[in-house]
């Protein structure tokens, strides 16, 4: 994608296939009034911001910027279909939960996709 991407063209949701792993909420923005929230989560991010400094460079390419809105963890078990949004991150704090799943509901319509405030 050139520079000057159009955010609709971001996908909402990249996470892991399976597993329990880290994830941030991101907001990416051009101007003040468009913007896009996303989330990203792998278990190859030892920590949180691991994830934000890849995602980063890949969104200022596209002539966004982002803003780490929290983050969390989140259990994928593709095998039930099942997906728990919970925990915290040291660094960039709580994200909203209830936000995450929203956005996860959208690419993953046939989950059971859940979220509390549990931090394990």
């Amino acid at each position: 994608m050139a520079a000057g991407g159009n955010l609709s063209a971001v996908t909402e949701a990249e996470i892991d296939s399976g597993g329990t792993f880290k994830y941030i909420l991101v907001r990416i923005q051009r101007g003040p009034d468009e913007y896009r929230n996303i989330v990203r989560g792998t278990a190859a991010a030892e920590f949180h911001h691991h994830i934000f400094e890849k995602l980063n460079p890949e969104m200022e390419k596209l002539g966004f910027t982002c803003k780490c809105l929290g983050g969390g963890k989140i259990e994928h078990n593709n095998k039930d279909k099942k997906i728990r949004v919970f925990g915290l991150s040291t660094g960039y704090g709580k994200a909203d939960h209830s936000m995450t799943v929203e956005i996860l509901k959208k690419t993953y319509k046939d989950y059971e996709i859940t979220w509390s405030d549990d931090k394990k």
